[in-house]
């Protein structure tokens, strides 16, 4: 795992988790597969396993480049922008 320069540009310390699900997957009435959780801004989105992929909708949205795996026991982040594990 590398850095890029979209990590050193996140707030610290990190945001916290908006919700404890994927708010958009309970509205649409799915399950998400995994969730992500926003470094930016602490929303929580499903992965692009889930139907909705919501956490790449997010980042379509609003630009905010780095988020990090909201699954228990995991800690990898992923940057869109660079499309890579950092």
């Amino acid at each position: 795992m590398s850095e890029c320069p979209h990590v050193a540009e996140m707030p610290r310390p990190e945001p916290a988790p908006l919700a404890d699900t994927c708010p958009e997957c309970l509205a649409d009435g799915t399950h998400p597969v995994q969730l992500r959780l926003c470094l930016s801004c602490g929303h929580v989105g499903c992965c692009d396993s889930s139907a909705g992929r919501h956490a790449t909708g997010h980042f379509s949205s609003t630009g905010h480049p780095v988020m990090r795996t909201f699954e228990p026991g995991e800690s990898w982040r992923w940057c869109f922008v660079d499309g890579s594990i950092v």
